[in-house]
């Protein structure tokens, strides 16, 4: 059965979506579908405002009306709500084709964070390009009432897994002065970062990732240890070297991140908003409280050995059959 993914996120950006999408396709193919994506690669693009680093498609509607009618997929999933999102979308429409989306941006948030526009007027939006939709598929179920809360409909689970071969625990040394507090991601804005940075812990303060706001947060906090973007192995070593692993944002729809320290075993301290309190489901492997200071405190009294198990629990085997469950056929 062949399936076509649309997202304009894509290599070489570096976030959960991309690995998810990334993890999601072999999975998928090592099930037996014939999965092509379309994607901003190959394509004309020009830099998204205020973050760079995302390349958005120029005349994406030709690109993906041509795909569609060379591969004729049995299954159609626009998985992002970029330019090849919005055109693939439409061309369905005019051909009257199903298809599913998935949402995994919280970019309401994201917006009024940089811009002060008003989260209802963007969710007005999201909710008219997912309208069509057979199914919408959310991350977990804080998302999903959230999302019903603005008027979205057709909701479907769609979960999250973790390599646990490539994230996992290393020999640590024991002889360090401090602890180290870890946040790894994108470095921007609506992360909350500085909620992290500015906490008074006796810490090394360790920022693994890039972007926007890091020249910026590195001049203001010049104690922390910015590494810039990490992978593989040695970013696993990084997860593991951690002795808490702090998510400040308030704005993430899930946070794989999260599952990669637990997998590696470093407790999670967060904050008690949708993505946390769906991942952090027991006080053994992370503290969530509305006061981040004292949540990092008693992360890091947590058993490390207890979240190495508690993560093995998420197979990426479940979420992708989850997705394939929810597909619909186009014709």
């Amino acid at each position: 059965m062949k399936l076509m993914i649309v997202t304009d996120a894509w290599e070489p950006q570096v976030n959960g979506v991309v690995r998810t999408l990334k993890r999601t396709k072999l999975g998928l193919e090592q099930a037996g579908f014939d999965v092509s994506m379309v994607t901003p690669l190959g394509s004309r693009t020009v830099a998204c405002p205020t973050y760079s680093e995302i390349q958005l498609t120029l005349s994406p509607f030709r690109k993906v009306s041509e795909h569609i009618e060379e591969h004729r997929p049995d299954f159609i999933h626009i998985s992002t709500e970029g330019p090849l999102g919005w055109s693939a979308r439409k061309f369905c429409k005019l051909q009257g084709l199903n298809f599913t989306t998935s949402f995994h941006t919280r970019f309401a948030e994201y917006l009024h964070a940089r811009t002060r526009l008003p989260i209802g007027l963007t969710y007005k939006v999201l909710r008219r390009f997912h309208y069509p939709s057979r199914y919408t598929m959310v991350t977990t179920p804080s998302m999903q009432r959230r999302l019903a809360s603005f008027g979205f409909n057709n909701l479907r689970p769609w979960g999250r897994g973790v390599d646990t071969e490539l994230f996992r625990p290393f020999e640590r040394e024991t002889t360090r002065a401090k602890p180290i507090a870890m946040y790894v991601g994108r470095v921007a804005v609506e992360k909350n970062l500085e909620a992290f940075l500015s906490l008074n812990i006796d810490c090394e303060k360790y920022i693994v990732g890039d972007g926007p706001q890091r020249k910026e947060l590195q001049a203001k906090y010049p104690k922390a240890i910015f590494t810039g973007k990490k992978f593989g192995e040695e970013l696993a070593r990084l997860y593991a070297m951690a002795d808490v692993f702090v998510f400040p944002s308030k704005t993430d729809t899930f946070g794989l991140v999260m599952l990669e320290a637990l997998a590696s075993g470093t407790p999670v301290a967060a904050y008690p908003f949708e993505g946390p309190i769906d991942v952090i489901r027991s006080s053994e492997v992370g503290c969530l409280d509305l006061d981040l200071e004292l949540a990092t405190k008693k992360a890091l009294k947590l058993s490390r050995k207890r979240c190495r198990e508690y993560a093995l629990g998420y197979s990426w085997s479940n979420a992708v059959s989850q997705f394939s469950s929810n597909l619909v056929l186009a014709r």
